[in-house]
């Protein structure tokens, strides 16, 4: 009989059941039906709180078997209605989270969330097991979300663009590399465990905040949808009369918007291998004869110089312009005493803050590199660089200066050059400047030694790298005299005068005006230079690689760097007399402005043939 069995148990059976079978913490018995399922999972109502002990218990056993939510149970309700709260925030903060610091504003969280309303809906309809794997999903799901939003703002705050989640991967450890040299092994260590816990935290808690609120919901699944119609007919009325809360709408469609607008980047990340495969094919000096390449130039010590950062806004922004005006007017006047002509304009650059070697091989193969994946497959390929057509013509030496290179450069091959000389074939014996392993004065005066300066030889074509002017821009180096620099010792003095990075960037004013006198320093090494040990055969053509974080620039600032040809022979001028270009060294606003990409063409053609003008040989 099982009334009767139940009703003459042994009086100490219930209390076993009830304190000593169970954890001390956990629920009553329940029975298997839906809500007791939910029920019995959580432990943030009051039969949670106030269960684990019967009216047979002895109070020391009643001690003995609870938890502390039975001995505080008024602390355990707090405790747990906290818990409830704050899981609701991060879901709340997660649903609507921007990806874009600029767009980081109170307005952006007091908005309802249309996501939110569905998911609520579709939790209360599912079956318990669907409803458990729905929540563990969903909140994998949003923890993801949120990543990938942390993930866009710091790319839109340093590259000026969101974060590719097929190409990107290979750069944070770029930015490992970027946070050892500037801060140290141990700092960029602890950085990185750092981060790893972040991530795996924000999953665990998003998971486990969508749980909570499920069995919540469920539980009180009367108000519960009462609110989620209440919530779904305002957003339906808000979305439908436009209705605006500090300047932002009130019915957001915030985590959709940006789970499309990451689908879209996808699909075009995936498909551009195919784009960019037949862009590469085109190439109107595929087939030029050796001898036909850069005619116009033989003879000549040509110098392709890159100023790490050099960007439009060092120009035109009202809160550096002056200072730079006067650098690049002095520079003009001096060169121009030396000797020397000038003409400058302006070039689009495919990146922005950083990501300098896809602007480096953009300007040289003339094919657009925004991405990776492109960077990887152009210097894998047999396109023919502007560097590589000096070494095929067979007229010149070509090298490479790059401080910023510490590790092997297989890339060194693909761009053509006899010999590279990276940061430890330089002879530097002087301190690193943050990021910056050599001073700019320091790696011209170490290319004169080892290549410029060497007599009886063939003429030069270099790459030249120069570094000082990458972020953070603290400590910066100061000139000295070229005949001082010895091994580069002297600049230990120089660092220590100079200031800490970590205080210069937590002002943002500080940051642009380092930045500035960066900028100057590049550019007074280079003039200087030129004005030492440039001759009538030195032809140098220099420009930015790419405008500094948004830090400096703003939001929203164009891409283009200035671009600039300096030589000595006027017939080299003479040749680019129909590009445009604008006397001296500082471009002016209505200066052309070109794609990097498409200089290599202008360059080849106006100091060689013209494409087509020799029948090509048949492609293989």
């Amino acid at each position: 009989m099982p009334h009767s069995t139940r009703f003459h148990q042994p009086p100490n059976t219930k209390k076993a059941t009830t304190t000593d079978d169970l954890p001390p913490d956990g629920p009553p018995e329940q029975t298997p039906d839906d809500t007791a399922d939910d029920t019995a999972a959580d432990t943030d109502t009051a039969a949670d709180v106030t269960t684990g002990s019967t009216s047979d218990a002895a109070p020391d056993e009643d001690v003995v078997g609870g938890g502390w939510r039975d001995r505080y149970p008024a602390v355990a309700r707090t405790v747990a209605s906290a818990v409830t709260v704050l899981a609701a925030v991060l879901v709340l903060v997660a649903l609507l989270l921007p990806n874009q610091l600029s767009r980081l504003t109170p307005g952006e969280f007091l908005r309802i969330p249309v996501e939110g309303i569905f998911g609520a809906a579709l939790l209360l309809l599912l079956p318990p097991k669907a409803r458990r794997v729905a929540a563990v999903v969903a909140g994998v799901g949003l923890g993801l979300r949120t990543l990938l939003n942390c993930l866009d703002m710091g790319f839109y705050s340093v590259l000026a663009r969101p974060f590719d989640p097929v190409l990107d991967w290979i750069l944070f450890d770029d930015a490992e590399s970027f946070l050892k040299d500037s801060i140290g092994q141990a700092g960029a260590t602890a950085a990185v465990i750092g981060v790893v816990v972040l991530v795996l935290a924000l999953l665990v808690l998003m998971t486990l905040a969508v749980v909570r609120l499920s069995r919540l919901m469920v539980r009180h699944s009367a108000v519960a949808t009462r609110t989620t119609l209440v919530l779904g007919t305002v957003w339906i009325t808000c979305a439908a009369l436009g209705v605006q809360l500090a300047g932002v709408p009130v019915a957001s469609t915030n985590t959709a918007d940006l789970v499309q607008d990451s689908a879209q980047r996808l699909r075009a990340s995936l498909a551009d291998q195919q784009v960019f495969a037949k862009e590469a094919a085109v190439d109107a000096f595929r087939d030029t004869p050796p001898d036909q390449l850069l005619t116009g130039l033989r003879g000549k010590d040509v110098l392709f110089t890159f100023i790490e950062s050099y960007g439009r806004s060092a120009i035109a922004d009202p809160a550096m312009a002056s200072q730079i005006d006067a650098v690049l007017k002095d520079g003009t006047k001096r060169l121009h005493k030396a000797g020397y002509a000038s003409r400058s304009a302006w070039l689009t650059s495919p990146t922005a803050g950083g990501g300098s070697w896809l602007a480096h091989s953009t300007f040289m193969s003339g094919l657009w590199i925004n991405n990776q994946q492109r960077y990887r497959t152009v210097t894998s390929s047999d396109r023919m660089p502007l560097t590589d057509a000096f070494k095929r013509s067979g007229a010149w030496r070509t090298s490479g200066i790059m401080p910023g290179v510490t590790r092997s450069w297989p890339e060194g091959k693909f761009y053509g050059l006899d010999h590279v000389y990276d940061t430890h074939h330089l002879g530097y014996q002087g301190p690193q400047f943050s990021w910056s392993r050599v001073p700019d004065q320091y790696s011209l005066a170490a290319f004169e030694r080892l290549e410029h300066g060497k007599p009886h030889r063939k003429p030069l074509m270099s790459e030249i790298i120069l570094v000082s002017s990458h972020n953070p821009w603290a400590p910066i180096p100061k000139m000295t005299g070229w005949d001082e620099l010895g091994d580069g010792s002297v600049y230990h003095g120089i660092k220590k005068a100079g200031k800490d990075p970590k205080e210069v960037w937590k002002d943002p004013a500080q940051v642009r005006n380092e930045y500035r006198r960066a900028i100057e320093y590049s550019l007074h090494s280079l003039i200087s230079y030129m004005e030492k040990y440039g001759n009538k055969n030195t032809v140098l053509v220099f420009l930015g690689d790419h405008q500094p974080v948004p830090t400096v620039t703003g939001e929203n600032a164009s891409r283009d760097v200035p671009v600039a040809l300096v030589a000595h022979d006027p017939d080299v001028l003479d040749r680019i007399s129909g590009w445009g270009w604008q006397k001296g060294l500082k471009p002016g606003p209505k200066t052309p402005v070109w794609r990097m990409d498409t200089f290599r063409d202008r360059f080849l053609t106006a100091y060689g043939p013209r494409p087509g003008a020799t029948p090509p040989r048949p492609a293989h």
